[in-house]
């Protein structure tokens, strides 16, 4: 992370063990194709705006996974309200790499939100229609983001063309809503 987040040392102490399970929901054959394209490296660069904590890490090499990375993108996507933190998807990860992988995109991704606290879900759907009740975020499973630089129209069709999950289209926002469930698509 950038000097506006936390060292990595202070972020495994405080993350505590997030154990991750390595899953493959996304598309096999984009996967493997865009993986290969990159020597079997898979990294996302992003920020959150709403914490101003920036990462640009490698979580995929070498066919598996990187446990102590995946636990510090769980962190970086943990409920930014409470501070509470679950282990990310590694599906709804791909399916944001392989998303910015389509483009190309270089730029640091803004992330809304990952995560989401039971508390916080009923707290914004008390205060909005457009939150599930049992919205993908609580699972980890869920991320919203935009790309800055990049038409969010263009991005929302590439996301439905992946069908790797559920994807929202929040034009007014200003970002897409990702997901790892199953496929459909709104907005």
């Amino acid at each position: 992370m950038n000097k506006q987040g936390i060292s990595r040392r202070r972020f495994m102490a405080a993350a505590g063990g997030i154990a991750v399970a390595a899953g493959f929901g996304t598309p096999a054959v984009a996967l493997a194709a865009a993986t290969k394209a990159s020597n079997n490296v898979r990294q996302l660069a992003m920020t959150h705006i709403h914490t101003g904590e920036s990462a640009n890490l490698v979580y995929f090499e070498n066919g598996q996974y990187i446990n102590d990375v995946m636990t510090e993108l769980s962190y970086l996507l943990r409920d930014f309200r409470t501070g509470e933190v679950l282990a990310m998807d590694p599906n709804v990860l791909d399916q944001l790499y392989l998303l910015s992988s389509q483009f190309g995109y270089r730029k640091h991704m803004q992330i809304i939100g990952g995560y989401r606290s039971p508390k916080t879900n009923e707290k914004l759907r008390q205060n909005s229609n457009g939150v599930a009740k049992k919205s993908y975020h609580m699972k980890g499973q869920a991320i919203d983001v935009g790309f800055p630089g990049l038409s969010l129209a263009t991005a929302r069709k590439a996301a439905i063309s992946l069908k790797a999950g559920g994807v929202g289209y929040y034009p007014k926002s200003g970002f897409l809503h990702l997901d790892s469930g199953p496929v459909r698509s709104w907005g």
